[in-house]
């Protein structure tokens, strides 16, 4: 029985294309070919991302999808120098963030443990380890999404977290409603960028060597 189990268990590895196309032949990319990256392939892109798992479900990530010329004009104040032409030439640029006060949703996300909610609330410490830690795990998982649609991807930091965040993440910043219980300090921070798009492979520079696993791993 146990044996039946485990064989009907067991899942096939990816095929050599699909492993090249997430891993081995997936590059970052700065130069982005004239074409666009649609709303609803961006919905798909979340969609896939969100499967991946977090410490009690507890989905930090948030994602802002920088499109519009205008929006692009906004964020371009917060790059550094190196990162603007790149930036402002791909489809998409992700904000990838995290939510300080996520737990306010794991009675819904985390229903079997009530007190979860209450557990983060009263250990702020533990709540912004727990979001940035959580939040960034699901940006590697955005970056495999994204490559698994289809789409090349540019993640990087190079910019200042407190422009953006005071740009897009105050209150009304990204025009939603406001009201008097909307708290004007800033709850969503921002980690990293990703640039998205189709990129121009004939602007790759050679890839970069990779640690072996005798220099990265042991067995014990």
């Amino acid at each position: 029985m146990a044996t039946s189990l485990l064989a009907e268990s067991r899942k096939a590895p990816l095929a050599g294309e699909a492993l090249d196309q997430l891993f081995r032949e997936a590059r970052t990319h700065n130069f982005w070919l004239d074409q666009p990256v649609s709303d609803e392939l961006l919905r798909e892109l979340y969609d896939l991302t969100k499967w991946g798992p977090t410490s009690a479900n507890c989905l930090p990530m948030r994602v802002l999808f920088v499109r519009t010329p205008e929006a692009k004009e906004r964020l371009r104040p917060a790059l550094m120098p190196g990162n603007v032409d790149k930036t402002m030439a791909a489809p998409v640029t992700a904000i990838l963030a995290y939510d300080e006060l996520f737990y306010e949703k794991l009675p819904v996300l985390f229903p079997h443990n009530p007190g979860i909610r209450d557990m983060f609330a009263n250990a702020p410490d533990l709540a912004e380890l727990t979001a940035f830690r959580n939040g960034t795990l699901q940006g590697g998982y955005f970056i495999l999404a994204a490559r698994s649609l289809g789409l090349d991807c540019g993640p990087m930091s190079g910019f200042d977290n407190a422009k953006v965040d005071a740009e897009f993440f105050t209150a009304g910043a990204c025009g939603e409603d406001t009201t008097p219980d909307v708290p004007t300090t800033i709850r969503i921070k921002s980690n990293f960028l990703c640039n998205l798009g189709y990129g121009d492979p004939s602007q790759l520079l050679p890839r970069s060597p990779r640690l072996a696993f005798d220099e990265a791993c042991r067995l014990l």
